[in-house]
């Protein structure tokens, strides 16, 4: 998948963006108060993005 799809479903999940870290964006989940690293690459595995969304507690992202 791609990241900025991820990064598009975390916002559109209700997920803040808080830092840019040296080779990961941190997200945070407000509503669990839960925080999850993204790497910066341009693809990203989908078991990442799930396991991303798990940590979140959001939907899993499913590219349609």
């Amino acid at each position: 998948m791609k990241r900025k799809d991820l990064i598009k479903h975390l916002i559109k999940s209700g997920c803040i963006f808080v830092r840019e870290g040296a080779k990961h964006s941190v997200f945070f989940n407000p509503l669990i108060r839960r925080i999850s690293s993204i790497p910066r690459h341009n693809e990203i595995n989908s078991y990442l993005g799930k396991k991303i969304c798990q940590d979140l507690g959001i939907e899993i992202y499913i590219k349609k």
